[in-house]
C-alpha cells in the first residue's frame, strides 16, 4: 500500500524544539487474536495510565507487519520510532526534523540540498550524520533491497553526501511535491549495509531510530510497548510508556473501552457517538481519507465508460454519510479533499442523479432484462465488489453502493475477504479502496490515476488509463509556479470527470475516544493512516499530565 500513504507540504523554517510531526504511535496492519486473549490492559488495571500520567494505554484495530521504513512503516512521517528529514506541523506545513532547515532547490529544481541537524543520536547511542541519510535513500533506490515504497520515489535519481552535515538529492525531473516525500524515516547506515531483501532483515522487528520513542516489546498479535527516548533531541517525552493493544473488532474495542481498559481508541463514527457523555471525549477529526470503488479495466463490465459514468451518478454519497457515518464525512468525486480547497474543481463533482445514470445506460445500449438487470450483447451488467471483511465501514459502504447500483440495473455481488485473498484479484474485481493525503495533491492522485502505475499494487489497482489525465498530472507535477500548478490540477480533475475510472464515495471523518488526562492535544486533518497513529496522538511526545 506504499503509494497510498505518501504525504507532504510547503516551506517556512522555524526551529523544532518539540517535533510536532505527524508520526505513528504504532502504525498498524493486520491481526488480533480475540478480546479474551488480553483480559486487562497491559499497562495495568483499567488502562488508567498510572497515577502520574506517565503511561498511556491505547487500542488499535490493526497491527504492523514490519517496522522498517523502507517497507512502508512511517513513510508519511508517521512513526514515533523514526524521524524523517522533515515533518508536518498541526497546520500541515513542513518543518525541519532531522534537517536543520527546509530543503533548498537548485535553480532548475533538479536537485535539493538539505542541511542536517547536529548532535542527534540513534536509540543505540550512535551518532546520526549524512552517511545514514545517503545509505537509507540508496537502499531505497537499489533493487537488491526490494524496498516496497520504491515506486513512491520515481523522480529520485540519486543522493550524495556533500559533507558530514549536508546531503543533496538529484531528480530526473522537477517535482513540486518532492520535499514532502522526505518524511521517510532514516535508519542507521549499518542497518542497510548488506544488499539483500529488507523483508529478511531483523531490523523489521528490532528497529533503531532517532524518534521520541523506542520499541520496548512487541508481542505479536497482542500488543506493542513504546518507551520514551531519554536522549531525544526534542526533549524526553513526559508520557514515558505507550501500550498499544491490537484488537481488530470494533465492537470488542468498544466493550473494552466501556470497561475502562484503555485511555483511547478509534471507532466508526456512529459507534463512537454512543460514548458521548461518558468519561471519554469524542473527537471527530476531518480527514483526506477517501473510500472509493475501483472499476478494473480488465473486466468487461467495469471497463465500460457508460457503466463507470452511470455509477458515479447513481451513488447517493450524502445518503451514505448521513445513514452510515452519523453525518461525519463529506462527499467525494476524486482524490482532492476539502482541505486542499485551492486545488478543487467545482465542475468536476458528481451529483446524485439516478435519472441521469439511467439515461447514460440506455444510450449506451444497456437494456434491462426480465430480472431488472441490464444486458448488452448478451453480457449482464454484473461484477464482484470486494471489501476487507474486518472493516465494518467499508462493508457498510459496499452494501449501500450495491443498493444504489441495483436501482439502475447493475448487479454487484459482495465478497468480504482478507487482504491476502483480495490483492491477487484487484486487477479483475472491484474493491472498496481507501487512501488520501491532506498535504499535497500529487502524493496520492498521481500514483492512483496515472497509467504508468497501472496494476502496481494499491497504487492504480484497476489499471485506469486516460491520456489527458496523464498529461495534466505530469504538468502538475512539473509545475513550480503555484498558479500553473493549480491550473494543471484542476485540468486533470475535469478530464477525469469526463471519463472516471473509480466511484469515489466519501471522505471519512476519523472518530476517536480520548481520556482527558493530558494537556497538549492539537487537532489535525488526518490522512488515510489513522488509529493510534495520527488523530489525537500525533504529537503525544509533547503531551504532559494534567495538574
Amino acid at each position: 500500500m506504499g503509494a497510498l500513504l505518501q504525504l507532504g507540504r510547503k516551506c517556512g523554517y522555524r526551529p523544532v524544539v518539540s517535533r510536532r510531526v505527524l508520526l505513528i504511535l504504532g502504525a498498524v496492519l493486520t491481526t488480533f487474536v480475540a478480546a479474551c486473549s488480553v483480559p486487562t490492559a497491559p499497562g495495568g488495571a483499567a488502562g488508567t495510565g498510572g497515577t502520574d500520567g506517565s503511561t498511556m494505554v491505547l487500542a488499535d484495530g490493526f497491527e504492523p507487519e514490519s517496522l522498517h521504513p523502507l517497507l512502508g512503516y512511517g513513510v508519511e512521517g508517521a512513526s514515533k520510532i523514526f524521524d524523517g528529514l522533515v515533518a508536518h506541523d498541526a497546520d500541515r506545513q513542513l518543518q525541519p526534523a532531522l534537517a536543520a532547515a527546509l530543503p533548498t532547490p537548485s535553480a532548475d529544481a533538479l536537485s535539493w540540498t538539505v542541511p542536517l541537524r547536529e548532535g542527534v543520536t540513534f536509540h543505540d547511542g550512535s551518532a546520526f550524520d549524512a552517511d545514514d541519510v545517503v545509505a537509507t535513500y540508496r537502499a531505497l533506490l537499489d533493487p537488491a533491497y526490494a524496498a516496497s515504497i520504491r515506486s513512491d520515489f520515481v523522480t529520485l535519481a540519486g543522493v550524495e553526501k556533500v559533507d558530514a552535515t549536508t546531503v543533496r538529492f538529484t531528480l530526473t525531473q522537477p517535482d513540486a511535491a518532492f520535499p514532502h516525500r522526505l518524511t521517510l524515516g532514516i535508519v542507521p547506515a549499518e542497518a542497510v549495509a548488506t544488499p539483500e531483501p529488507l523483508a529478511q532483515s531483523e531490523f523489521s522487528t528490532a528497529p533503531i531510530g532517532t524518534g521520541p520513542y523506542r520499541l520496548g516489546e512487541w508481542r505479536r498479535g497482542t500488543s506493542m510497548t513504546l518507551e520514551a527516548n531519554e536522549q531525544y533531541f526534542g526533549g524526553a517525552p513526559a508520557v514515558r510508556t505507550i501500550e498499544i493493544v491490537f484488537a481488530t473488532d470494533d465492537n470488542t474495542r468498544a466493550q473494552r473501552l466501556q470497561a475502562g481498559e484503555f485511555d483511547g481508541t478509534v471507532l466508526p463514527p456512529a459507534l463512537a457517538q454512543t460514548f458521548a457523555g461518558s468519561e471519554y471525549t469524542v473527537r471527530h477529526h476531518p480527514s483526506a481519507d477517501y473510500r472509493a470503488i475501483t472499476l478494473p479495466s480488465a473486466h468487461p463490465v467495469t471497463s465500460d465508460p457508460a457503466i463507470r459514468l452511470a455509477l458515479n451518478y447513481a451513488a447517493n454519497r450524502q445518503g451514505m454519510i448521513d445513514g452510515l457515518l452519523a453525518g461525519q464525512g463529506r462527499p467525494a468525486s476524486n482524490p482532492i479533499p476539502e482541505v486542499l480547497a485551492e486545488y478543487a474543481e467545482p465542475s468536476a463533482q458528481f451529483r446524485f442523479d439516478r435519472a441521469e445514470a439511467e439515461r447514460i445506460l440506455d444510450a449506451a445500449g444497456w437494456v434491462r432484462g426480465p430480472d431488472g438487470i441490464r444486458v448488452r450483447d448478451g453480457v449482464p451488467a454484473r461484477f464482484t465488489l470486494m471489501y476487507p471483511a474486518a472493516d465494518t465501514v467499508r462493508r457498510d459502504l459496499a452494501q449501500a453502493f450495491t443498493s444504489d447500483a441495483s436501482a439502475v440495473g447493475i448487479d454487484v455481488a459482495l465478497e468480504g475477504l482478507g487482504w491476502e485473498a483480495i490483492e491477487p484479484r484487484m486487477e479483475q474485481d472491484a474493491l472498496v479502496l481507501g487512501g488520501g493525503s491532506p498535504f499535497d495533491p500529487d502524493i496520492v492522485s498521481y500514483p492512483l490515476l496515472h497509467s504508468s502505475y497501472g496494476g502496481d499494487g494499491f497504487n492504480n489497482p484497476g489499471s485506469y488509463a486516460n491520456p489527458e489525465v496523464d498529461a495534466t498530472l505530469d504538468a502538475a507535477r512539473r509545475a513550480l509556479d503555484p498558479a500553473e500548478r493549480v491550473a494543471a490540477v484542476k485540468a486533470w480533475q475535469r478530464a477525469y470527470a469526463e471519463a472516471p475510472g473509480y466511484v469515489f464515495l466519501v471522505f471519512l471523518d476519523h472518530s476517536y475516544l480520548v481520556r482527558e488526562k493530558w494537556d497538549g492535544y492539537e487537532q489535525v486533518v488526518d490522512p488515510h493512516t489513522h488509529g493510534t497513529t495520527w488523530g489525537p496522538w500525533w504529537n503525544v511526545e509533547d503531551w504532559t499530565p494534567k495538574a
